[in-house]
């Protein structure tokens, strides 16, 4: 529990007593009083946060009391990219909470039984103390042992020992229960998003549903018509442009190989605008979107964007949650103190904010990458400006979050940096909305940007205050918005939408089976025996994994 503005709800007299009587304190004497007060009841309520004492300058890292911990460092927790942190205190217990140098500290996987080990490492310097070390397996091992040193030295109880087998993102071997996978991956008990979405759909028809949906949405929209059947994946398209299918066909296939999904037959939708838009109180149809609005009725999963850059992590992409926290741009003092933005006209907000950059190019630093659904009058927006690496973004103290054709998807990098994000009203959001909260994680502007100047005017005034705005939301990135969150939140939904269904989801006509890719070069055994299962027990977890 926080009160960073005051200590108000405290109260105590101001009048003291000397030898009997009354006498009146000055007024700064007063307010220390209060303060001082005050700081002693939330001490003795227990009510105040503990900092951590905080390492002095010169100070030297120590290998023994430096702190490691991780997903990256569990056996079972099975990702495209595994990871785990490296938090640097010097030898009196302090952390560290600027760079101590990004060679600082060296880390090898190795596996005991084999010559070579497919792994491949990176140690990222957050530079504010700590690091996010990743990793990418390109093959499976019986176990694994993870050395981290400093100076030739092990750090805290290196070397971290996986007892195997320990699987690689490509290997086929799915947890049997539900329940021990999200216990393994510490998924969240609930999602809020989840829960608002379903309340909406008390009841599940996929043989209705597999008739109605494909004639109110299939001539004018794209949709992918799925169905999971004992852990494989079916598929039907739906429209014309039904190339992004890519990106939910290789989630589903990489959930599969790590938990036996429950049996479940749903649409998802593969425009950018979600699409269900009857009243509460009318027959809705459950289709799954990568965005919601305040408007429509649609069960929103993550973004296709922030989905691949989990899978590709280490991979295709080079802008992904981790590699964020290492781009973080110059330290917050060296920071530009101008509002920055960079985009294309895909909204008219975007053309005003842009007018007001070249009206006030103290406050805005924003111009268009391309134009494509407005005329590109140069006299009023400028000319067209190069691209910028999105990490040159965190040059700058402020991030505008204006909406494109719907939710800016960039909002969980933004967020991610060492800036603060000044985030536009909005009806439309994504699927971790619900959990920010303006004030706290970002600074709110008005969707017709009427107060935008107003409000970087009160962040540079209050430049404390946008600091720990900044700090607050670049922490919920980090615990809500990385991969593993990712698959939790995946996986509740799909498990919680399977609870609704009232007949049996079917591998309908005209659906083909999308393959696991092959993976012959690094094949894999899989350790778990295949067994029967009651349907219940796909739904709440209750079969356990077999050993052989």
């Amino acid at each position: 529990m926080a009160f960073p503005y005051s200590f108000g709800p405290i109260s105590f007299p101001f009048y003291q007593t000397l030898w009997g009587r009354p006498i009146r304190l000055p007024g700064s004497h007063r307010n220390m009083l209060r303060k001082l007060l005050s700081l002693f009841v939330l001490c003795c309520l227990g009510l105040l946060e503990h900092t951590p004492p905080v390492a002095s300058t010169g100070a030297v890292p120590s290998a023994t009391r430096t702190l490691v911990w991780g997903s990256g460092l569990e056996a079972n927790i099975v990702l495209p990219a595994r990871f785990f942190y490296i938090q640097t205190v010097d030898s009196s217990g302090r952390n560290f909470t600027s760079s101590p140098g990004e060679n600082t500290f060296e880390v090898k996987i190795v596996s005991p039984v084999e010559q070579f080990t497919r792994i491949w490492v990176q140690v990222l310097d957050r530079r504010d103390g700590s690091f996010l070390v990743r990793y990418r397996m390109y093959a499976s091992y019986t176990d694994l042992h993870v050395h981290i040193l400093l100076n030739d030295k092990h750090v805290a109880k290196s070397p971290f020992i996986l007892k195997g087998p320990v699987y690689h993102d490509g290997c086929d071997c799915p947890q049997p229960s539900g329940s021990v996978w999200k216990k393994d991956m510490q998924c969240p008990v609930s999602f809020p998003q989840i829960e608002q979405d379903l309340a909406l759909f008390p009841r599940v028809d996929p043989d209705r549903n597999a008739l109605e949906v494909p004639q109110r949405f299939g001539q004018r929209q794209s949709l992918c018509h799925y169905t999971i059947k004992d852990n494989k994946v079916y598929i039907k398209t739906l429209g014309e442009h039904v190339g992004f299918r890519i990106f939910m066909d290789a989630f589903l296939l990489s959930l599969t190989r790590k938990v036996r999904v429950p049996d479940l037959e749903f649409f998802v939708n593969l425009g950018d605008w979600p699409l269900e838009k009857r009243r509460p109180s009318e027959r809705l149809h459950p289709i799954f979107s990568w965005c919601g609005s305040n408007d429509t009725r649609d069960v929103v999963m993550p973004t296709y964007d922030l989905t691949e850059s989990v899978l590709e992590t280490m991979g295709r992409v080079s802008l992904d949650m981790m590699s964020v926290q290492a781009n973080t741009g110059p330290p917050w003092r060296e920071k530009n103190a101008t509002a920055f933005w960079r985009g294309r006209d895909s909204r008219k907000e975007r053309l005003e904010l842009v007018k007001l950059a070249r009206a006030h190019p103290d406050m805005v630093d924003a111009a268009f990458t391309n134009f494509f659904f407005f005329k590109h009058d140069e006299s009023l927006y400028g000319p067209l400006v190069k691209h910028v690496s999105f990490f040159d973004f965190f040059k700058y103290k402020y991030q505008i979050n204006i909406d494109g054709t719907v939710a800016a998807y960039r909002l969980p990098y933004l967020l991610a940096g060492d800036s603060v994000v000044l985030k536009q009203d909005s009806g439309y959001y994504e699927h971790f909305y619900s959990q920010l909260r303006p004030w706290e994680h970002y600074i709110p502007i008005r969707a017709d940007l009427a107060d935008l100047q107003e409000k970087i005017h009160w962040a540079r005034e209050q430049d404390e205050e946008a600091r720990k705005i900044a700090v607050a939301g670049q922490q919920f990135a980090r615990n809500h918005l990385m991969g593993d969150s990712i698959f939790c939140y995946y996986y509740k939904l799909f498990q919680e939408y399977a609870k609704l269904q009232v007949t049996e989801p079917k591998v309908r006509e005209g659906m083909e089976q999308v393959e696991q890719p092959n993976d012959d070069l690094f094949p894999c055994s899989c350790h778990r025996t295949p067994q029967e299962c009651p349907r219940q027990c796909l739904f709440t977890g209750c079969c356990l994994s077999k050993v052989t």
